[in-house]
């Protein structure tokens, strides 16, 4: 493993410790770190869950409960196959699964399972503080600067290879699209503030250069 992977370990150890693990948490890190590592990732990798964990950091204070956020942070692309549909699905499964194995309260295991369950719309009501954090942790690479951006769409169509060209264009302008008709793309006021202007901005060249 290298420092990244070692310092993420250390991330999850502590965490399924402090929310009652009853086994040893490193086997269950080392899994999931392995899925995270998987030869078809190209955006899906390491480096997007340590910054989705970065971000729950930051908003920490905005959920109701970080632990759960942090729990779902960790799962919410474990299972992950770009030609299938069912990924967030299967992640939860493997949640539940994972997590019951490890002694911790199944309120809490079900709270993290709806929560990676959410991700596969980023769709959350009104006054779900956890969903909102997770949600706006994994959407800030929306509202990076254009060279990170210009480097997380590449590894997106790295990751849809199998895709052909035109087929890709259409799907993913679509998803854009959508995404520009959002009332609010982000819910808590601090990413509100520091992405949404800027993914707005990306996500409209991104589809300007699909169309052309």
């Amino acid at each position: 493993m290298d420092v990244m992977t070692d310092a993420l370990l250390d991330r999850w150890n502590e965490l399924l410790r402090r929310c009652g693990a009853a086994v040893d948490p490193v086997p269950y890190g080392r899994d999931l770190l392995d899925r995270w590592s998987e030869p078809q990732r190209r955006y899906h990798t390491v480096e997007h869950l340590a910054a989705v964990l970065d971000h729950v950091d930051a908003l920490a204070d905005r959920a109701q409960d970080a632990d759960a956020v942090r729990l779902a942070a960790w799962f919410h692309d474990a299972v992950y196959r770009p030609d299938r549909s069912e990924n967030e699905e299967r992640s939860a499964q493997l949640a539940v699964r994972a997590l019951r194995e490890a002694g911790l309260a199944e309120e809490l295991v079900a709270e993290t399972a709806r929560l990676v369950r959410l991700t596969a719309g980023h769709g959350c009501e009104p006054g779900d503080r956890n969903g909102e954090v997770l949600c706006d942790a994994d959407l800030a690479i929306l509202g990076s600067g254009p060279e990170r951006y210009a480097a997380y769409t590449a590894a997106v169509r790295e990751e849809y290879g199998f895709v052909p060209e035109e087929a890709f264009r259409a799907g993913r302008a679509a998803i854009l699209r959508q995404l520009l008709e959002l009332p609010a793309l982000y819910r808590t006021p601090e990413a509100l503030a520091r992405f949404d202007a800027a993914a707005r901005a990306n996500l409209a060249e991104e589809l300007r250069r699909l169309e052309d």
